[in-house]
């Protein structure tokens, strides 16, 4: 789950972390309201989108005065921001954070805290090149990136900030400075539940001053149930609406750009089938797995969310059934089939607990349902089917 930067440096603030005084606004009159209240010489407007890149899609405007946060709140407002996150369809910007401005930055670095898999451990990465797309960094000049990999039981101790600040450059009078900051937002990052925490940049000021001038939060889903806060900062116009809706459910789903919708028991044989269908040429529409203790109401579920998507011409069932039975599966197939009217093949693949159960229920439901013996023949059919190549 992600969130706004005007929401993360909120957390922020709550740990210690300084950053610049801001508001959010949702008009052109909130913004003007809210740069009177911060009363400084210049004034930032940020859309707010869950994505990256704003700054390079002119989505941050430095205003001089009140007339210019006016115009540049109406100009940003309802706008299509495209960034290199966003994809070519864009997020309309519908909230903007009004922040004082820091007219003497003396320097721009980068800080992020991620969850490393290959250590299975918080690691902490700086840069000196901070304001930049840290990708292109460690594609050009590797050797700029330092880590901290923290110990899960000692947790980012003093040393290793102080560390951290030495070997990114930053000015040997502000290093603890540095380092109060960067242990805040380790605390913020273990007690929120996050995944990931970016600063970029992080800079340093002619006073002497070491802010958080950007905050990119994202946090483990699967934590939100003890996130009572965090869970309340969720914008729902930030996300997919089959997301939306596929979270009222317990299914893991995630849209994709192809034409084939896939639904699936268990993360792995969902990439599986994933691969196997881009394998024979088709392209797939989505990620659903409905997990393995799905009811009938929640197999009719996901299919109506696959079936909501436009760009689906073609389904792919394929469930082995363990502790998720066939006939379960084959009574949601069959029930959400019908109340939907489905008017795209469908190719089902079962094997396991009550198969046999499974594919009397398909095949006695009347509805135009093609079996498939294995993963690679049901992807192979949906393919063909999908390209026109054979008749449903």
């Amino acid at each position: 789950m992600n969130i706004h930067e005007y929401q993360g440096k909120e957390i922020l603030r709550q740990y210690g972390v300084a950053v610049p005084r801001g508001y959010v606004a949702f008009s052109p009159d909130e913004a003007v309201k809210v740069a009177k209240e911060l009363e400084t010489a210049i004034t930032v407007v940020k859309a707010q989108i869950h994505a990256g890149g704003r700054g390079k899609a002119g989505g941050v405007k430095i205003a001089k005065n009140l007339d210019d946060v006016r115009t540049y709140a109406k100009e940003l407002l309802g706008k299509v921001l495209v960034t290199h996150q966003t994809g070519p369809e864009g997020k309309e910007v519908k909230r903007l954070y009004i922040e004082e401005g820091c007219p003497n930055i003396e320097k721009e670095y980068y800080i992020s805290l991620v969850v490393d898999r290959a250590t299975s451990r918080v690691t902490v990465m700086g840069s000196a090149e901070g304001g930049m797309d840290i990708e292109e960094v460690a594609a050009e000049t590797p050797e700029k990136i330092f880590t901290e990999v923290v110990d899960p039981v000692l947790g980012l101790t003093a040393f290793q900030a102080r560390r951290l600040a030495f070997n990114i450059e930053i000015p040997a009078k502000l290093v603890n400075q540095a380092a109060k900051l960067m242990l805040g937002l380790y605390q913020a990052f273990l007690e929120k539940d996050a995944s990931m925490l970016e600063i970029n940049p992080l800079v340093v000021t002619g006073d002497d001053k070491v802010l958080a001038l950007d905050a990119k939060f994202n946090f483990d889903g699967n934590s939100l149930y003890r996130q009572a806060e965090v869970r309340e900062l969720r914008d729902l116009d930030e996300e997919d609406a089959k997301e939306i809706e596929a979270s009222k459910y317990d299914l893991s789903y995630i849209s994709l750009d192809g034409n084939i919708g896939c639904m699936v028991n268990g993360a792995g044989l969902a990439m599986a089938t994933m691969d196997t269908i881009s394998y024979y040429g088709g392209s797939p529409a989505n990620f659903l797995d409905v997990g393995g203790g799905a009811n009938a109401e929640k197999v009719t579920a996901a299919f109506k969310i696959i079936l909501s998507d436009p760009q689906v011409q073609g389904i792919f069932v394929n469930i082995f059934g363990g502790i998720m039975k066939c006939d379960i599966i084959a009574e949601g197939v069959v029930a959400a089939a019908r109340e939907v009217g489905l008017q795209v093949p469908l190719v089902v693949r079962l094997e396991g607990t009550n198969v046999e159960l499974g594919k009397d229920i398909l095949n006695n439901s009347g509805l135009n349902i093609i079996a498939a013996n294995s993963m690679a023949d049901g992807a192979q059919k949906i393919v063909n089917l999908v390209a026109g190549e054979v008749k449903a």
